[in-house]
């Protein structure tokens, strides 16, 4: 028995797990092999009973030889009793998962090629410990969207894959796109194929009102919303959608400190890095590299990514916004939404009067900006 005839596919991307683990699977399927030669096991369980079967099946798939002789692979696919949940912790579910480890650890032969692909592995049990030590593994997870510069890593994902569909987003499109889609893999692919439909032959740029028709509108897209729509000086379109979140039973708060700060912020901040390159024609796509320009020391100010240095994704979409305020007027909107999140938490003061407020205040600096400018 080889590393090269025994595989594990696991993590909690299930659409990456999955998509990994058929290519792997016709990779390794032997040529001029009949399919019928190789086993396919399906390990979604049931119950602790219904793993203990599958696993069986898997013993009796790897101990039989191919009817015309060869090799074959068998494959246990997404299976779900091998992680921390109840079924899994179940003793009859344990016992199962312990007769295939004997197995295993028996030998399978060369002419047998073994893959197995998991939602989840418990680390600890012996199982896991056989397969690190002898089997090829690959893990794949979610990012953690908890953590700063997500959104670049997923963007980056998403644009490598509209290449194989011959595919292009506009600039807003990718970033709502993003936000609406998240970090799962099979949703990002699902909306993507969703979209080549819909498109169809003729164009192939993606624009934000494709996404908005094709993808489904999450809680995440709707504060997204809200923050476009500020930066676009479309109050109405802000207010709107402010007014409906609070319909549904959100927070003020919380809109104000998932949205309204945020954007704010990240108004405020592209505005002052302008600022400091007087001048200089700034945009979205030169300005990350702008900034690596810049002495480290001297951009702690900004939002910084878990492992160094500055997220520039929710920065470099406001750049172009920011240059429609005066920075005079950001100033006061970033005291403004402190004094609005104090009003919220403290006072009794109508909570959509609050929020409503804030936006009008924002929306007119830019118009007053603009017509000293058109003056």
């Amino acid at each position: 028995m080889s590393k090269s005839n025994i595989h594990l596919i696991y993590g909690t991307d299930d659409g990456a797990v999955a998509e990994a683990a058929i290519k792997l699977f016709n990779k390794l399927k032997p040529d001029g092999g009949e399919d019928f030669a190789n086993d396919i096991i399906d390990g979604n369980a049931d119950n602790a009973e219904h793993a203990h079967q599958i696993s069986s099946e898997t013993i009796q798939a790897l101990l039989t030889l191919p009817f015309f002789g060869g090799a074959k692979v068998v494959w246990l696919k997404r299976a779900t009793f091998m992680g921390t949940d109840r079924t899994s912790e179940a003793a009859r579910a344990k016992e199962g998962v312990e007769n295939l480890l004997d197995i295993l650890e028996k030998g399978i032969g060369e002419d047998v090629i073994f893959l197995i692909s998991a939602t989840q592995i418990y680390k600890s049990r012996r199982f896991y410990k056989f397969l690190a030590k002898n089997a090829e593994v690959k893990e794949y997870n979610k990012l953690d969207t908890s953590k700063e510069g997500w959104e670049e890593q997923v963007a980056l994902m998403v644009e490598k894959r509209c290449v194989a569909h011959g595919l292009s987003f506009e600039s807003d499109a990718l970033d709502l796109f993003v936000t609406l889609a998240g970090e799962d893999t099979r949703q990002i692919a699902n909306e993507l194929e969703k979209l080549d439909l819909y498109l169809g032959k003729e164009r192939r740029t993606i624009s934000i009102d494709d996404v908005r028709k094709i993808v489904p509108l999450s809680r995440a897209g709707v504060i997204f919303e809200i923050g476009s729509a500020i930066q676009k000086c479309d109050g109405e379109r802000a207010l709107e959608l402010i007014d409906q979140q609070l319909a549904r039973g959100e927070s003020a708060i919380a809109i104000l400190r998932a949205s309204l700060i945020p954007t704010i912020r990240n108004l405020f901040m592209a505005k002052a890095v302008i600022e400091m390159f007087p001048g200089q024609n700034i945009n979205r796509f030169n300005f990350a590299k702008l900034l690596n320009n810049i002495p480290s020391n001297e951009t702690l100010w900004l939002p910084q990514k878990k492992a160094g240095g500055v997220n520039t994704w929710g920065l470099a979409f406001a750049v172009d916004p920011s240059k429609a305020f005066p920075m005079a007027a950001l100033k006061r909107a970033m005291n403004a939404v402190l004094e609005a999140d104090l009003a919220l938490v403290t006072s009794q003061l109508d909570h959509r009067m609050v929020l409503h407020r804030l936006v009008v205040e924002l929306i007119a600096s830019s118009f007053k900006n603009l017509q000293r400018k058109v003056s």
